[in-house]
């Protein structure tokens, strides 16, 4: 992922998708922090990482290292400058080594049984394709798509090819965000009133404007409500259990040198059934971070809720629960869950139709930011 024009800190928080936790608010002081992991299982399933950046590099790589129920076998790259390191570094051979062109060749490799996109947007649906045919389990970075349209022809794709297709929303496997997603079904404090869920932060000051990270690129599916605003959408939907029937949105552009064609802020307003309303917001020019529930009977937030680590929960009573767990933690967990269920042949947690939901959601905000903040109802 591009370093250009943000710091360390700023791509951490941008960059920040679930073990189950408990139903009811932990007592404060409660450690969050995940065991290390039980010695590599001998059947563990071998990963190939398609895309080489940021998040395959210094989080995904490393993830793996502390997984029990995969390992990294393989990488995909248009990038050879980058394979010697890599090989160096990871123990891994030529024969598991591939470029773009001839990376349906993986489906006569019997060392790697899924393959994990972590490339910019635009390519999630064409490598997709060519992962299922060629036979491999998928796990796609969030979002799943650059529209609904493309979301599903990747469910389709890997339905008929038999293989799993699991999107990569690391908070979902993640304890903390769990216990709030128990805590929509049994409701501690009651009913849930409205939700607030922002996520952004203020980078790509000192960027070139005629040579762009392709996050600014609309072509590559840039724009903060792609990279930032898919955590608030899901939280809005994981933190209410319910599916929103009507969204409002706008969208604000303060660098337009910049952001030109994909949007810097944007705004959007959640409708759900029961008259609930979650006020949504991203950006790439505010620093955003905070996801709060209020109830009948008192509330409970987490700030900040989609960090690598450092997630803090505390709740109208005064109860705290805390992420002690150290970074690249929650992409282990993730990916020791999906090779889990390859494993055991049951559904992933987070499979496509889930990304397939928030992509449904996404086009309905763009549309309605197009047509200016007019209420788009939902299906």
């Amino acid at each position: 992922m591009q370093l250009q024009g943000i710091t360390r800190r700023h791509l951490l928080a941008a960059m920040a998708g679930a073990g189950l936790g408990a139903a009811l608010p932990v007592r404060a002081g409660t450690s969050t922090q995940s065991p290390p992991p039980a010695p590599r299982r001998q059947d563990s399933i071998g990963v190939a990482l398609v895309g080489l950046g940021y998040y395959a590099s210094h989080l995904l790589a490393p993830g793996l290292q502390l997984t029990r129920n995969c390992h990294l076998a393989g990488i995909v790259t248009s990038s050879p400058e980058k394979v010697p390191a890599w090989q160096e570094r990871h123990g891994i051979p030529d024969r598991n080594v591939y470029d773009y062109d001839g990376f349906d060749r993986i489906a006569d490799n019997p060392d790697i049984q899924a393959v994990y996109i972590a490339t910019p947007n635009d390519l999630h649906l064409p490598l997709t394709r060519r992962a299922a045919a060629a036979g491999k389990h998928v796990w796609c970075e969030k979002p799943m798509a650059m529209n609904a349209a493309e979301g599903e022809a990747m469910i389709e794709a890997c339905r008929r090819n038999k293989v799993q297709l699991a999107i990569g929303y690391r908070l979902q496997h993640e304890s903390n965000t769990r216990r709030l997603m128990a805590m929509a079904r049994d409701k501690p404090y009651g009913k849930i009133l409205k939700v607030r869920a922002d996520a952004g932060f203020h980078a790509y000051d000192d960027v070139d404007p005629a040579a762009k990270p392709w996050r600014l690129l609309p072509q590559h599916g840039g724009g903060a409500m792609y990279d930032m605003g898919v955590y608030a959408l899901n939280a809005a939907r994981y933190t209410t259990a319910q599916e929103p029937v009507a969204v409002t949105a706008r969208q604000e552009i303060h660098r337009p040198h910049l952001f030109e064609g994909v949007d810097e802020t944007m705004y959007f307003t959640l409708e759900f059934g029961d008259g609930l309303v979650a006020e949504c917001a991203t950006s790439f020019g505010k620093e955003m971070n905070t996801l709060r529930i209020d109830c009948e009977r008192g509330w409970y937030e987490m700030a900040p809720f989609q960090t690598y680590d450092g997630l803090k929960g505390r709740t109208s009573d005064g109860q705290v629960f805390t992420d002690t767990g150290v970074s690249p933690y929650q992409q282990a967990r993730q990916m020791d869950d999906d090779a889990l269920a390859i494993l055991q042949g049951t559904a992933p947690l987070v499979p496509g139709e889930e990304g397939l939901r928030d992509m449904r959601v996404l086009d309905a905000v763009y549309a309605s930011a197009r047509g200016g903040g007019r209420r788009i109802v939902l299906a």
